[in-house]
């Protein structure tokens, strides 16, 4: 349904006159590879656009942060197949705690100090246990409550950033 959903959305904006479309958010991703057929203009994927910059960091082994369906999904490691990365998961009891702050607290526009210093914390754990060489921040409100270039000297990749300026090159074409 969702991808029917957005499909009608997309034939509106090539009937405006677009020439390509985005999905601004991690999660919806999940119907990508799915719209991504059926659509009728260019699409430009987040998920692709972020393992492209991994790749171009020459970075190995990327932490995944996001909502429960954005850690746990396939859709992630789909695309990093064959890139030369192999994406880091938290574990699960993590993952539980990462997503119920992200939906109860990061959505409502809730940005605690214990929250961001919770995630700092499974950040640090997941480096040293996975030996991650970069995080992932794989959801819109994440760099809120993670500002800034790297934790524990391992740089963060702002999906939505990284996003937006692939959006812009095609603009600018």
């Amino acid at each position: 349904k969702l991808a029917d959903l957005l499909l009608v959305e997309f034939e509106r904006l090539r009937a405006g006159g677009a020439s390509f479309a985005a999905l601004t958010a991690n999660t919806p991703h999940i119907v990508f590879d799915d719209l991504r057929r059926w659509a009728p203009l260019p699409l430009i994927s987040i998920l692709e656009v972020t393992r492209d910059e991994v790749v171009r960091r020459g970075l190995r082994r990327p932490l995944l942060l996001g909502t429960q369906f954005t850690m746990a999904g396939g859709f992630y490691p789909t695309a990093f197949e064959g890139s030369g990365a192999t994406l880091v998961m938290p574990n699960q009891d993590e993952q539980a705690w990462i997503h119920e702050k992200y939906i109860s607290e990061l959505i409502p526009g809730v940005f605690l100090p214990e929250t961001r210093t919770g995630l700092e914390k499974i950040i640090r754990e997941v480096i040293a246990r996975e030996g991650a060489d970069a995080i992932i921040l794989g959801g819109t409100e994440l760099p809120l409550i993670l500002p800034g270039e790297d934790i524990a000297g391992v740089p963060m990749i702002d999906t939505t950033g990284v996003h937006v300026r692939a959006i812009v090159e095609e603009l600018a074409r």
